[in-house]
Parts: structure tokens; C-alpha cells; sequence
């Protein structure tokens, strides 16, 4: 069977929580926010080796202990200025670990509640997939459409919307593709990239708790998810 593969982009600098540090690295439930995220895919049974994309010149990671990931996690100082471009360039990185019908399964460094239930879904539901998916979440909340004053111009309909979640998991040689050749400044993230062959990636339902840390109040409803789920 193709392995799973983790690869987790963290070269950002995450200037909407307003630290003096990159987001990642900030402290959220007494460990640094990345730390969620690289635990819940190292010890994942499913998943043979994680690898975290990080800006040439980072002086954070290797200040915290990774021991207990020995051989499970790999670090590849290869960021890049977009996410997009981090990700192609751990998936050339990594290139001699992996073979082109392996998965690859990419993961927000900022997402720190992630669970062993939403990796077991999406491994299970992907597992014969042509073309791979993305954990996602049909949108609850009434959409508006806003004018440049902030003011609502719009009420869009939420039919069939959903809202995109990671980890996303493609086979390793179709996502370096697709991000090989993706249109300049157009990949939000991995699915998209996809998209723009013409494949249609499976939506697999993930959770409300699997959010996405971007705010400061996001850091502590995320704490909070932590503390009562574990």
C-alpha cells in the first residue's frame, strides 16, 4: 500500500496575532501552537514520517524538545514567501523519501485540534480516491456580501458551500504538479491547485473543533477545545 506522509508549512509570520514572534511558536495549553499539530500526525499510526516546512534561518523550532518524534519528524528549511510556494518546496525537498502514488497529507501548522478521528476518516474515505480531498465543513452562518464601506450588499447562499479545512491529501506526484503549474497567485490552498487541472477533490467532513488559529480569540477557544477533548 502507498505510504502516508505528513508535511506541515510553517515559514509564516502570522502578523494578525499581533506578537512579536511567528505564530507558531507562540504558547497555546503550555506548548507551542505548531507542537499540537506535529503531535497529533507523529504519533499517528497511519502516517510514516512529518515533515515541517520552515523559513531558511529559523531560530525558533530548534529551541523546543522533539525527541519524543525521533524518526517520525524531519525538518527542511525550505519556506517559501506564500504558502503555495513552502509546499512545493518541501514536496521537492522531500522528494527521495517518497514515491510519486504515495500520499501526502498537508496540514496548517496553525491548527492545533486536530484529532486521531478526523485523520482516521479522511485516510478511510480517500484510500481508493482518484484524485484525493480535504477535510471540510458545510457553512452554518448566513453569508454576506459586503461593499468597500463594510456595509451588506448581499445575502449569498450557502447551498452546497463549504468551508475548507486540512489536512488536505493528495498523491505526492499529482499535488507537485498541480502546484508546478498552478496559475501565479491564485492557490489558497492544496485543493485549489488541484481545481485548476480539472479534478474535483472529495470533501470529507471534518469538525468545528478543527480550527483554524488566525486571531487572538481563536488561541483561546482553542485552548479551551484542548482542555475539554485532550
Amino acid at each position: 500500500m502507498p505510504d502516508i506522509f505528513a508535511l506541515i508549512p510553517a515559514a509564516g509570520s502570522g502578523s494578525r496575532m499581533g506578537a512579536g514572534i511567528p505564530k507558531q511558536y507562540q504558547m497555546l495549553a503550555g506548548k507551542p501552537l505548531i507542537a499540537h499539530a506535529v503531535g497529533a500526525l507523529c504519533t499517528h499510526p497511519r502516517v510514516s514520517v512529518a515533515f515541517v516546512v520552515l523559513a531558511p534561518g529559523d531560530a525558533h523550532f530548534g529551541h523546543h524538545d522533539w525527541s519524543a518524534y525521533h524518526g517520525r519528524l524531519e525538518t527542511l528549511y525550505c519556506g517559501g514567501a506564500t504558502r503555495a510556494a513552502s509546499v512545493f518546496n518541501g514536496l521537492v525537498a522531500m522528494a527521495d523519501a517518497v514515491d510519486p502514488d504515495d500520499w501526502v497529507m498537508v496540514h496548517d501548522a496553525a491548527r492545533p485540534c486536530l484529532d486521531a478521528t478526523l485523520i482516521d476518516r479522511l485516510c478511510h474515505e480517500l484510500a481508493d480516491d482518484k484524485v484525493g480531498g480535504l477535510l471540510a465543513v458545510p457553512v452554518a452562518d448566513t453569508l454576506k456580501r459586503s461593499d468597500d464601506a463594510q456595509r451588506a450588499t448581499e445575502t449569498v447562499s450557502r447551498e452546497k458551500i463549504w468551508q475548507a479545512q486540512t489536512p488536505q491529501m493528495f498523491r505526492y506526484r499529482l499535488l507537485l504538479e498541480a502546484l508546478r503549474h498552478a496559475k501565479p497567485n491564485s492557490v489558497t490552498d492544496e485543493a485549489s491547485a488541484i481545481e485548476q487541472m480539472g479534478l474535483k477533490p472529495r470533501l470529507v467532513p471534518g469538525s468545528s473543533r478543527n480550527l483554524k488559529v488566525t486571531f487572538p480569540d481563536d488561541a483561546v477557544v482553542a485552548e479551551s477545545i484542548i482542555k475539554t477533548y485532550g
